[in-house]
């Protein structure tokens, strides 16, 4: 699907000149030889350098922050002695974290899965009412941890990215990438075409301004109307809020696409499906990455033509239904209320730049 584009990305906006050289024609040890800003999303070439927490995250371990983190509290060595915050790591090095070796080699290759939320799932790890969280529902993997590229809220529903490359959720939630989403909208109100205009040319919020890249009406009846937005800023619950900065109540949202991963028809909800490898690269193309995503997992994913068909599944390639003890979890939560259950742990898993729509 594609996804129309008001304006140019921070990444095409003016083409920098060569690096300045030092005297004796030597480059600047802070100047980028190939020509990319400095924080340029590119991953180094084999054997080259990366920074240590980078490394950790990009394992799936936990996110920039939290490998930081761990780096200040100690429980980070490289080659036996104990990292410090900004080390930068080679392919060569032994990196244990929390006393166990992390495995660089595996950290090459990850998962990409795209789910289905259904109303009423929270995009937590955990929650002290023992509500469903998204998480319960996922594949298992050993050794790493699924990564969740942004959230939606607990009333919206629709496409959900998970991945163990904790560099790419990273540089997918960035807001200087600003990656598109689409969402399908349904709207109370009488919705002009003045209205739409100022939707997309802008309003004040309390955080600062905001618009949509585009918003069509796509049908309904009566006083509920349905439309087609997509935005690329990553402010907190921004489709929403800029609805009801013109006085109007959105009455149901769905997420219907990320980038250039739109949610299958056929895929129901709390259900998820391998990325095809095809659909992969061009989301790391987005963020300027190189692929990491294992190929293998590509076998039996959910056909992505949406005009071509309709079924979720041709050749399941694993089983993607809940587990005895997931399932038997989830009957037990649906026959408790949830004010029944207030007293569980609670963990603070949501990272800063993560928004929900």
């Amino acid at each position: 699907m594609n996804i129309p584009k008001t304006r140019q990305s921070r990444a095409n906006r003016g083409a920098k000149g060569p690096p300045r050289r030092r005297k004796g024609g030597e480059l600047s040890s802070t100047e980028n030889p190939e020509g990319r800003r400095p924080g340029s999303p590119n991953r180094k070439a084999a054997g080259g350098n990366e920074k240590l927490h980078k490394v950790i995250a990009s394992a799936g371990v936990t996110s920039r922050r939290g490998a930081e983190q761990l780096i200040i509290d100690g429980r980070v060595k490289v080659n036996g002695q104990l990292a410090t915050l900004g080390q930068r790591v080679v392919a060569s090095d032994r990196i244990e974290v929390n006393g166990k070796r992390l495995s660089t080699e595996a950290s090459t290759k990850h998962r990409l899965i795209m789910y289905h939320k259904p109303v009423g799932e929270l995009s937590s790890r955990s929650d002290p009412k023992d509500r469903p969280l998204v998480f319960d529902t996922l594949p298992k993997i050993q050794g790493r941890r699924w990564i969740s590229v942004g959230r939606l809220d607990l009333n919206t529903s629709g496409l959900l990215l998970f991945t163990t490359d904790g560099e790419l959720a990273n540089r997918l939630m960035h807001p200087a990438n600003e990656i598109a989403r689409e969402y399908l909208v349904r709207v109370l109100g009488n919705v002009s075409e003045a209205d739409l205009e100022t939707l997309r040319s802008g309003v004040i919020l309390d955080d600062g301004p905001a618009q949509f890249d585009s918003v069509q009406p796509i049908g309904g009846e009566g006083a509920n109307r349905w439309y087609r937005v997509v935005v690329r800023q990553g402010k907190n619950r921004l489709v929403r809020r800029l609805w009801e900065s013109l006085g109007f109540t959105v009455s149901r949202l769905k997420r219907s696409a990320y980038g250039p991963i739109s949610l299958p028809k056929g895929l129901p909800p709390g259900k998820w499906s391998d990325v095809e490898s095809g659909l992969a690269e061009k989301l790391f193309t987005a963020v300027n990455l190189a692929v990491s995503v294992d190929r293998a997992t590509s076998r039996g994913v959910v056909k992505h033509d949406l005009d071509k068909t309709d079924r979720a599944y041709e050749k399941p390639a694993r089983r993607t239904d809940l587990g005895g003890r997931s399932r038997q979890r989830n009957q037990q939560r649906k026959q408790q209320r949830p004010s029944s259950r207030s007293g569980g742990r609670h963990q603070r898993n949501r990272s800063p730049r993560q928004r929900g729509d």
